[in-house]
């Protein structure tokens, strides 16, 4: 692995979106500024961007049968060991592939019927423990300004990592702390600072209603469970977000975990792995993370056609989940000690060299 290291700025940076290194960015010129593309023709990127409902409606109904023949088992077994393999799976379908699907609904891309976008958007915001409302317009920055600090609400691994907060994540303990304090927040009418710099005004009163939705639904479930004195409701509403975060953490820290921070060119600071058909289906394809980066309206199901049309224009892929945390891993446990440190991507030689006005990939990530 090749890295570089930054210097001892990087020992105090602001994660925060109301700080200084907020401030920093923006003097920088790094908030909402022109990122690199692959050349790729015109027509045929338009090709690319055509949405149908096929393909997602085929993946939506493999993903319901299976989580429906999981969720039937695990009832049916209840009580005996039988039950923990139905609960596993039912667990991970709904606590972790929930959040790709969270995710591609999200940016309206998988179906061409925007309505069918818009309400599986919803139910699966909620499984994964996200406001919808909110977290539509926080992706909408992520973005906008990857990986800068200070503008970025979604640095999954802030610098020095919290080498514990990332296991408890496996749990979605983390997550789980923040979701129910936000939605509490929000429920009574109120948004925190950073919110308000990302989500308009004309927003804030459906995050409201929303917060009191979901919280009223736990409410219910919890209540169900004292009255039947029985955890049975729990497993299945509720606690499989935190039984079954472990794949959506598994595959979402390859995205962008000790890659460079504030530099406009998402081939150093996404990462592309290569994954078999079972995993790229649980993760609706977004191991070409590179690509949907940096042409987001592109479907999911279009995403390979894209990693071929990008391929000598970006790093070399990753091979596989080992290939990838060889790297994420050492990287980083030094981070913990040198915050400045990170994994460096190595374009290709027949890849287009990319110097943002005034600044360059390298001056930006080491200033």
């Amino acid at each position: 692995m090749t890295a570089d290291t930054m210097n001892s700025d990087a020992l105090k940076r602001d994660y925060s979106l109301v700080g200084l290194d907020t401030k920093r960015a923006e003097e920088r010129g790094l908030a909402t500024a022109e990122w690199y593309h692959s050349p790729i023709p015109r027509k045929r990127l338009k090709e690319l961007m055509q949405r149908s409902d096929g393909p997602a409606t085929k993946d939506i109904t493999i993903w319901a049968a299976a989580f429906a023949i999981a969720g039937l088992g695990a009832l049916l077994t209840w009580g005996t060991w039988w039950a923990v393999p139905f609960f596993i799976v039912y667990g991970m379908l709904y606590g972790s592939s929930s959040d790709a699907r969270w995710h591609e609904y999200g940016h309206r891309t998988a179906f061409r019927t925007q309505w069918k976008n818009d309400i599986l958007y919803e139910i699966f915001s909620f499984m994964v423990l996200r406001e919808p409302e909110v977290w539509r317009w926080s992706h909408t920055r992520h973005h906008t300004d990857t990986i800068i600090v200070g503008r970025d609400p979604e640095i999954a691994v802030p610098r020095p990592p919290n080498v514990l907060e990332i296991c408890l994540s496996f749990l979605g303990i983390p997550q789980g702390r923040v979701y129910f304090k936000k939605i509490a927040l929000h429920a009574t009418g109120k948004l925190t600072d950073e919110e308000k710099t990302f989500i308009p005004e004309t927003e804030w009163s459906r995050v409201c209603r929303t917060a009191r939705i979901h919280l009223g639904i736990y409410v219910a479930v919890v209540a169900l469970s004292l009255v039947t004195w029985s955890i049975m409701p729990l497993m299945f509403i509720g606690l499989p977000s935190f039984y079954g975060a472990w794949w959506y953490l598994t595959t979402g820290l390859t995205q962008h975990a000790g890659l460079c921070e504030d530099v406009l060119d998402h081939r150093l600071n996404c990462r592309t792995v290569m994954m078999n058909p079972i995993a790229r289906f649980l993760y609706l394809n977004m191991n070409y993370h590179v690509e949907h980066h940096m042409f987001p309206m592109i479907p999911y199901y279009n995403l390979p056609a894209l990693h071929e049309e990008m391929k000598d224009d970006t790093p070399k892929p990753y091979t596989g989940f080992w290939d990838a945390y060889s790297e994420i891993v050492p990287t980083v446990l030094r981070q913990v000690k040198e915050p400045g440190y990170y994994a460096k991507r190595e374009l290709p030689p027949t890849a287009r060299p990319f110097t943002p006005p005034g600044t360059s990939p390298t001056s930006v990530a080491a200033e």
